[in-house]
């Protein structure tokens, strides 16, 4: 299992629109995108007692969580994704789903899971049996994503994010998400032993500072706010 380093910034539309600038100059866009971007719904998942929320708010350095995700209303891909943070390196692994197989697992029904030949899907299964995690939310958000083959650098871009509230209807394209974290741009730099000088200027920010925004935390937080306890 190969981590590579993760760096994120919350950022202003100016600076997005800035740093947007440099990277179409020096690096190449992803070549999944559409007219430079795509569109991303996810269906993140978390026990009961919000485990996965509650490590992000705690600052857990070792922590993990999964999420189903599809691109631009295309239902016809899409990943079983799991993401795992140790300090300021990340790790993803992923599998596909069929549009059966995901709505299945948004609606409970898992029980095929265990007999699954890959090992992802079984890993979710145990989970949801041992630690009873239970889809959370829907996640949407727009990525401008850019790679540059030294160093193996990914940078995105991503904003206007949404959130489901309550709603897990995760494969209902026309289901209703409200904004979360209004007005904040996430920039995000992965790469892997190093990070190109042409990269790190092009990124930077001389008032920006590294973060932890969670795209998961903020769509949560209004529904975790206004529960009664």
């Amino acid at each position: 299992m190969q981590f590579r380093h993760e760096l994120k910034h919350e950022i202003t539309t100016s600076d997005m629109i800035a740093i947007r600038q440099r990277m179409r100059a020096v690096a190449k866009p992803d070549p999944h995108v559409i007219d430079g971007k795509y569109l991303i719904r996810s269906l993140y998942f978390d026990t009961p007692e919000d485990k996965a929320l509650l490590e992000k708010q705690s600052g857990i350095s070792r922590r993990q969580k999964f999420r189903i995700r599809y691109y631009n209303g295309d239902k016809s891909l899409i990943h079983l994704e799991k993401k795992s943070k140790v300090g300021g390196l990340g790790n993803k692994v992923s599998a596909n789903l069929t549009e059966e197989e995901a709505d299945r697992i948004v609606k409970g029904d898992i029980s095929w899971m265990r007999d699954s030949e890959n090992e992802l899907i079984k890993e979710l299964y145990s989970k949801m049996i041992s630690e009873r995690l239970q889809p959370k939310t829907i996640v949407d958000y727009t990525r401008e994503p850019f790679i540059f083959g030294p160093g193996n650098v990914r940078v995105t871009l991503d904003y206007n994010i949404r959130t489901g509230l309550r709603n897990t209807d995760f494969l209902n394209t026309e289901c209703i998400t409200v904004p979360a974290a209004y007005g904040v741009c996430i920039l995000e730099v992965k790469w892997d032993n190093y990070l190109p000088e042409i990269i790190r200027d092009a990124v930077g920010l001389p008032h920006s500072r590294t973060g932890a925004f969670s795209k998961y935390e903020a769509c949560r937080l209004p529904v975790v706010e206004n529960q009664e306890f």
